[in-house]
């Protein structure tokens, strides 16, 4: 009667999870009040995104047996996976009380408060379960991870050091030591950790990630903006607002004291130039330099399907908006004149797509992106017909509805462009719930 749990059990340590699911089906077939085959079945069916079922099983885990740590476990790991953190942390936090002596409990805790950037809390939450089980593997690495969101780099080194001299072969602990060293940038040193880490697991997202970022971290200016998305990362949510909203403040108070001082304004120019470009490269830095490895034929290989759609996106864009800008300088049209402000605009908000979550933060934000292509063309069409059709008569009523229309498109095009810069970053900074 046990055989059935015993093979599920096996098989999802091999990760084969659809038949770990047939096996505990039948056992739960047998055995229909199991907690433990009802909460192996919800980590089963979560790691499939499953997530309505999984779900369902783990809370059915905990309604028939609610003193069972293992039950709120599986359950906190479902609702962590669905990024409903309020409820994960709750039902972990269960699980701990009923038993503080397993380590896996403490590294889901860390998991929670890393994800919604309370890095002390991480830090000792790794740190009680390393009290449980001092070669814990997944608190270690979120140990080290914490340290170094916290600053602690040195620490977080010996830590990430110390795991790997028990365990050279852990994935995982070799790509946290790439990414530490791209904070301490070190982007030829990291390499060689993510490459262990692929060739230990090839699936390992994190590693394939940092190759990528260590390989664009060679060029000194992506160098200087990975060291920002870095530091960046480190802040709590409403910390990074307030750094982006001091900012904008921060460049109209220059303006206002600009106008106040004339004699002041040239040198206070190329500090507004500076920041507007350091602006404008925080948005388009990681699409520009995927594009640029795209030339480097180890570069193509690791860039993901996504980040070469990205690329190719933006790419486009940046065309359109020097071809056109080239068509202008050898003619002086009007249309190729809006065309190259228009596309060099649409590829900010062209560029932040793919940093927004896949679901309705990405949906919004490729919606309002189209929404402005559409003001480009509307922008543009009465100026092309101008340029392609000089001598053609139309009746003035025509003429005016034309100019009419391509003034509202470009007007609310502009506008739609400032607000993109502020929807950009709220979008990319929401995490869509499962």
């Amino acid at each position: 009667m046990m055989q059935h749990l015993h093979r599920g059990q096996l098989l999802i340590g091999q990760a084969r999870f659809e038949q770990a699911i047939g096996e505990l089906r039948l056992h739960l077939a047998d055995e229909p009040n199991s907690s433990f085959a009802h909460a192996l079945l919800g980590l089963c069916l979560v790691e499939l995104k499953q997530y309505q079922e999984a779900t369902a099983e783990a809370q059915q885990a905990v309604h028939l047996a609610p003193d069972f740590p293992f039950a709120h476990y599986a359950l906190a790991k479902v609702w962590f996976d669905r990024r409903r953190f309020k409820e994960a942390l709750a039902a972990i936090q269960e699980a701990v009380r009923l038993d503080p002596h397993d380590a896996d409990y403490f590294a889901i805790l860390s998991q929670i408060h890393f994800a919604e950037s309370r890095w002390q809390a991480a830090l000792e939450a790794a740190d009680e379960g390393l009290a449980v089980d001092p070669e814990h593997s997944a608190c270690t690495n979120l140990r080290a991870m914490s340290l170094v969101k916290l600053g602690r780099k040195a620490q977080a080194g010996a830590t990430i050091d110390a795991a790997l001299a028990r365990n050279p072969e852990n994935a995982l602990t070799h790509a946290n030591q790439g990414w530490t060293l791209l904070e301490q940038r070190q982007p030829v040193k990291a390499m060689e950790h993510f490459r262990e880490a692929l060739r230990l697991d090839p699936e390992l997202e994190w590693a394939r990630q940092g190759i990528v970022e260590a390989m664009k971290a060679k060029n000194v200016v992506y160098r200087a903006m990975l060291g920002y998305f870095l530091w960046m990362a480190k802040l709590p949510p409403r910390v990074q607002w307030g750094v982006i909203i001091g900012g904008y403040f921060g460049m109209q108070l220059l303006d206002g004291f600009g106008r106040n001082h004339p004699d002041l304004a040239p040198w206070l120019l190329p500090v507004k130039i500076a920041y507007l470009a350091f602006a404008i490269m925080t948005w388009v830095a990681d699409p520009l330099f995927n594009l640029l490895l795209r030339l480097n034929r180890f570069g193509r290989l690791a860039l993901s399907r996504e980040q070469i759609v990205a690329s190719n996106w933006f790419g486009g864009c940046v065309f359109l908006a020097l071809a056109s800008l080239g068509v202008y300088l050898a003619t002086d049209d009007p249309a190729a004149s809006w065309a190259a402000f228009a596309f060099g605009l649409l590829s900010l908000p062209v560029a932040v797509i793919f940093r927004c979550h896949r679901g309705r933060p990405r949906l919004l934000m490729s919606l309002y992106t189209l929404g402005m292509a559409t003001l480009v063309l509307g922008g543009l069409a009465p100026l092309l017909f101008a340029s392609l059709a000089p001598d053609a008569r139309l009746p003035q009523v025509v003429l005016d509805a034309a100019v009419a229309v391509m003034n509202f498109c470009m007007q609310a095009f502009i506008w739609a462009a400032i607000g993109s810069l502020w929807l950009g970053n709220i979008l990319a900074g929401s995490r869509p719930k499962y």
